[in-house]
């Protein structure tokens, strides 16, 4: 089981983003060649498609020189194609906005062909089914990327503590309960903490929001802080703490940071959707990650070859369960996809409750606030009391 820190960063103050874009210029770009390209491919990702079980068997087939490079920050990623790195990578892996928002409508990549790609998403899971909204540009017309890796992502408890019934019920409530302070850490993913505050705070976080909302979000933020036993950006450790009984929940967490733990046998160890929230009645936020084909002036042939072969079924699986954490993926959906996995492997990743977590999840999105909540958020995390 590995310490994984990487998806804490997932956004940072959206007021730096052009400047760190002008500041970054192409200085410091891996030396990648870009000529005879037909056997080179350069991916940019997250954790997991850079892994060796994923990448040797396509080496292999294809004879290709593949280097891949992990990121911690969608946004930096972003800014990275912005600042020049569209002429070194070909495939990019980040989560569901960016692409839609950002990527295509600034030209930092392709559309993919959608008579070969679109009927991959028929056999995904319904919630998948084409035209799915994240995948296509705002006309509907261009596809932008494939869909595989996925959660729902709000808190995690010790259900020999706090049952899954009153831990779904209260919500995020759950940490503003005076009996709960002292009984719980705070995982520190800076962002996804902020939406979870907004949402203790029955504030919709993907929204503009007016100064009470703004208060309202700043009195969660101390709160929270303030009752915390534990702060640690590292999963294995709060993990740990919720075993040993040093606490009994965790702020910020969910199939992601529990499937190691209940891999290993503490089933204890579950991720909770809130049943409804401030998000049109929703409580939880779910995470979507799409792989897009960068704007690079001399694509590589085997960027959609590489996206047409971590569809298929056994290469799904394999990054399902790379690099230590592990998640549903959309391939699922087919049947022969999902007989890969085994009982052990379903309840790590809680498959009996993924569909009512759905349900009762948002998209993650974009928080046009973000800016000023994290200063916010940094100042009560400085001033916590303890």
């Amino acid at each position: 089981m590995k310490t994984n820190k990487t998806r804490r960063n997932f956004l940072q103050q959206t007021s730096a983003w052009a400047a760190g874009a002008a500041a970054a210029g192409t200085m410091g770009l891996p030396n990648f060649a870009h000529a005879g390209r037909e056997k080179e491919l350069n991916i940019y990702c997250w954790e997991g498609y850079n892994s060796d079980d994923v990448l040797d068997p396509f080496r292999r087939e294809f004879k290709a020189n593949v280097k891949a490079e992990g990121l911690t920050s969608d946004p930096d990623a972003v800014n990275r194609l912005r600042a020049g790195e569209t002429k070194v990578w070909d495939l990019i892996n980040l989560n569901n906005p960016w692409a839609r928002e950002l990527m295509w409508p600034e030209g930092l990549i392709k559309e993919l062909p959608r008579d070969r790609f679109e009927p991959m998403f028929e056999k995904m899971m319904p919630a998948f089914h084409p035209p799915y909204e994240w995948a296509m540009d705002k006309t509907g017309k261009h596809l932008l990327g494939m869909t595989q890796r996925f959660g729902p992502f709000s808190f995690v408890v010790n259900t020999d503590k706090i049952s899954r019934k009153m831990a779904e019920d209260q919500g995020f409530k759950l940490f503003l309960d005076p009996k709960m302070k002292g009984r719980y850490g705070v995982l520190t993913y800076d962002n996804w903490n902020i939406y979870h505050m907004c949402i203790a705070a029955d504030v919709h976080p993907f929204k503009k929001h007016n100064k009470a909302e703004m208060d309202a979000y700043t009195k969660v933020a101390k709160q929270v802080f303030n009752g915390a036993k534990l702060l640690t950006d590292d999963l294995v450790a709060m993990n740990l703490a919720l075993i040993n009984g040093e606490i009994d929940a965790y702020f910020t967490g969910g199939t992601y940071t529990a499937s190691p733990a209940r891999f290993d046998g503490a089933k204890q160890v579950r991720g909770i959707t809130p049943n409804s929230g401030p998000m049109d009645g929703k409580g939880g936020i779910v995470w979507i990650e799409l792989t897009s084909v960068v704007n690079h002036p001399q694509i590589s042939p085997l960027a959609e070859e590489f996206l047409a072969y971590v569809q298929r079924g056994d290469v799904s699986k394999k990054v399902a369960f790379a690099e230590g954490t592990y998640n549903p993926v959309t391939q699922m959906g087919a049947k022969d996809v999902l007989a890969l996995f085994n009982k052990e492997e379903l309840d790590a990743i809680q498959w009996d409750s993924l569909e009512q977590e759905m349900a009762n999840s948002a998209d993650y999105d974009i928080n046009p606030d973000y800016a000023e909540m994290y200063e916010i958020y940094s100042a009560a995390k400085r001033e916590r009391e303890g």
